[in-house]
């Protein structure tokens, strides 16, 4: 028995597409990372579109690693992921996961945009076809950058992520909060109130005109139902095209077979739709 050898029911391995580290330098010169899972039909002359799928945390890491969905995305849609590990991230050391803290988070959005700035350099990647999708922290990054570089972006895929951060901190279960006041700033204090409000996607939802999907569950103890239904009201008369998903029995992302089949064939036929 070789047990390093998992088992893929049936799929052809060959196929499978493996990560490609990537690392550039964002807007002030430090240098970021990621990885990019990329379709073996991606040439100069026919590029691909890509997925920029930020992650959550704030203080999480993407890592090396086989995802179903990614070898769905990349072998049969011929769609591109980048796994971006922006300002903040794990794994880089301690001053580095500070570097989004309080006043510094929208730096973390232009690592986004510098990310964008890269896709544009290679050229079996399509710079006119780009989505962005991310969960929880990763969802407010999909929100905030639909709303800095939304003329450079088809669409955005919000899976129970952050709209507001004042209403996410005063709603966010007890325990969390002031763990979470560490890294985004405390919203009692009136000057960091300010800031909160002023950068939250709510703020600026009437900036986002590509379509959005937006996905909840209605049991979130951490990034409450309520972060998603205010920002679909917001931006009931501006964005081109909602897609609003409320799963009654989840909590913090889709956990059960039937939700999690749901929100993954919906989230492809977004992307058929929008971006391919």
């Amino acid at each position: 028995v070789r047990w390093t050898d998992s088992e893929v029911g049936g799929l052809d391995k060959r196929t499978f597409v493996a990560p490609e580290l990537v690392r550039i330098k964002s807007f002030d010169g430090l240098t970021i990372s990621g990885y990019l899972y990329k379709p073996p039909r991606a040439t100069s002359t026919t590029p691909c579109p890509v997925i920029v799928h930020p992650h959550g945390g704030p203080e999480g890491q993407h890592r090396p690693g086989f995802a179903s969905l990614y070898q769905y995305l990349c072998v049969e849609l011929g769609v591109a992921v980048l796994d971006p590990n922006v300002r903040g991230s794990d794994g880089y050391g301690k001053t580095f996961v500070t570097l989004d803290d309080g006043y510094k988070r929208e730096d973390s959005v232009k690592d986004l945009g510098a990310f964008l700035d890269w896709i544009c350099t290679k050229d079996d990647l399509d710079a006119k076809r780009v989505a962005v999708w991310g969960g929880s922290y990763g969802g407010y990054m999909s929100l905030a950058a639909l709303v800095h570089y939304g003329d450079r972006l088809r669409c955005g895929i919000s899976m129970v992520g952050i709209t507001n951060f004042v209403t996410f901190l005063e709603n966010t279960s007890a325990y969390r909060r002031d763990l979470r006041r560490c890294k985004y700033g405390d919203e009692r204090i009136p000057e960091m109130r300010e800031f909160l409000q002023r950068i939250s996607p709510l703020t600026s939802a009437h900036k986002i005109r590509c379509p959005v999907f937006l996905a909840q569950g209605a049991r979130d103890p951490r990034v409450p139902v309520s972060e998603a239904r205010q920002m679909r009201e917001a931006m009931s008369n501006d964005a081109s095209d909602k897609w609003f998903m409320v799963a009654p029995n989840e909590g913090h992302g889709f956990r059960r077979k039937g939700n999690r089949d749901a929100y993954q064939m919906a989230l492809v036929q977004f992307l058929q739709e929008h971006l391919l």
